[in-house]
């Protein structure tokens, strides 16, 4: 058995340390705020400030089917309980009118759609249950302890500290997200820093969210990109749903969508918005803002090896990527299942588990990151110059995918695949029998050409404007 000491009590927190406890190993999380989840959804999700320990709380979240495939596999109780306390399940191929012929990974091509708080939930419920885990809430974590260094020469932890003083453990996880002190405690210890990577986005979110009414059903999660900006809809549990608009950070229109009836006016302008706001469901919050969003790696390994032995990350302390394609569950998941099974073969307290660990991360987490990445950049961009989509080359056959993919059972299958995190986008475009596809569906449609989604900038602005006016009157 090993104790662990856990920083940080969110999501990718709470996981790893119910993987540990129903491992054997005793596990205390330390969160710095003193509120936890009471089980009264509404009053958690939107009374209860976290603007600056965990501001996407209040914002879409979507499980893919990445994560939900771990919560089956690892925890099926937490998975069950997210069901019966509302979070509903959209199964993507369902859309087809005749779905394709099922093959091995269908079954995993489903959305699970909880708000961020009733994962927490019952994550944190199924923690306190455990007799090997102790939860201190309201006690942030101050510092490191450290015990010297190991045989290969780096600082090695030996707990965390708090106001209430040291707390000795064997193996520190940080989970405290990017805004953690680890590179600071580092540093006081005379460690090497951690690698850090950043690739900011340029993009904001507007999101409000709403109620639909008794006996009105969610439908699926919809998005729409134009050549400034998009919107979608966010189905979540208890016939609540949000709708986002993202554009870019320098759009001199956006803070204007702070006031909710901008934000109706201008979500109009785009399908899904127009879609969910006619359906007559009761708004439940104002307009909440996401800034400052970047896609950030941050290894505890360099080109040395590992910095530092018995301090391990998970969550967004390791891999942080803007919420477009939803992987951050999804990722933090898939480091907290690793660092657990892990532990079955190597000595987590060690530097050998930190490379072991690390390794892994690069095959596993990387490739997805640098998705993340690319498509970003190629947003931003379009957002920032305010361009049309592309009408030829990689852009060009990327849309034509999306649009042959409404129909083609086929190409739909391989562009699900990407989404929930199956097989990259090189190998599922790459496909022999989906590239067959995209050329019939070419050939038969030759007049199609690749268009943004939404409203002209002219009619944007001019419904931005309206709303403005309307506040006035």
């Amino acid at each position: 058995m090993t104790d662990f000491a856990v920083v940080g009590g969110g999501v990718a927190g709470l996981a790893t340390g119910l993987l540990l406890a129903r491992r054997g190993h005793a596990v205390t999380l330390f969160e710095q705020d003193a509120r936890a989840p009471s089980g009264d959804l509404d009053a958690d999700f939107f009374d209860w400030p976290r603007p600056r320990t965990v501001p996407q709380a209040v914002q879409p979240h979507t499980l893919l089917g990445a994560a939900r495939s771990v919560l089956i596999a690892e925890l099926p109780d937490v998975y069950e309980d997210l069901l019966r306390r509302g979070a509903g399940e959209y199964r993507e191929l369902s859309v087809y009118e005749e779905p394709p012929e099922p093959v091995p990974g269908d079954e995993d091509l489903v959305l699970l759609l909880p708000r961020r708080i009733l994962l927490e939930t019952v994550l944190y419920d199924a923690l306190r249950a455990e007799p090997g885990a102790v939860l201190r809430y309201g006690e942030p974590v101050t510092g490191l302890v450290f015990d010297g260094v190991d045989a290969s020469g780096v600082p090695r932890v030996a707990g965390v500290r708090t106001d209430a003083g040291p707390c000795p453990a064997d193996v520190v996880v940080d989970s405290a997200g990017r805004r953690g002190g680890t590179a600071a405690w580092l540093a006081e210890a005379g460690g090497r820093p951690p690698v850090v990577e950043r690739h900011p986005t340029g993009l904001v979110y507007y999101c409000r969210w709403y109620r639909l009414p008794e006996g009105e059903a969610q439908g699926q999660p919809v998005v729409a990109s134009g050549s400034f900006g998009g919107c979608a809809v966010f189905p979540a549990d208890n016939r609540v749903f949000g709708v986002a608009l993202f554009l870019h950070a320098g759009d001199p229109t956006r803070a204007a969508l702070m006031d909710p009836d901008v934000f109706e006016a201008a979500a109009e302008t785009f399908l899904p918005g127009a879609k969910r706001q006619a359906r007559h469901a009761a708004p439940l919050s104002g307009v909440l803002p996401l800034a400052g969003l970047e896609n950030r790696w941050t290894s505890l390994v360099d080109e040395e090896g590992p910095v530092v032995a018995g301090l391990l990350n998970v969550g967004d302390s390791f891999t942080h990527t803007n919420p477009t394609m939803a992987q951050g569950i999804s990722l933090a998941l898939w480091s907290a299942r690793r660092l657990a099974h892990q532990c079955a073969s190597l000595d987590p307290s060690t530097a050998e588990f930190t490379a072991a660990y690390h390794a892994w991360a690069l095959d596993a987490l990387r490739p997805w990151f640098d998705v993340q990445v690319e498509t970003d950049e190629a947003v931003g961009r379009r957002y920032a110059d305010r361009a049309p989509v592309p009408s030829a080359g990689f852009a060009r056959e990327r849309a034509a995918m999306t649009a042959c993919a409404v129909t083609d059972p086929v190409v739909g299958r391989a562009r699900l695949r990407v989404r929930h995190l199956q097989t990259l986008p090189a190998q599922a475009y790459g496909d022999e029998e989906v590239q067959q596809h995209l050329t019939r569906w070419l050939a038969t449609n030759p007049s199609w050409e690749p268009r943004a989604e939404g409203p002209t900038r002219e009619e944007w602005e001019k419904a931005v404007g309206a709303g403005r006016r309307e506040t006035a009157g």
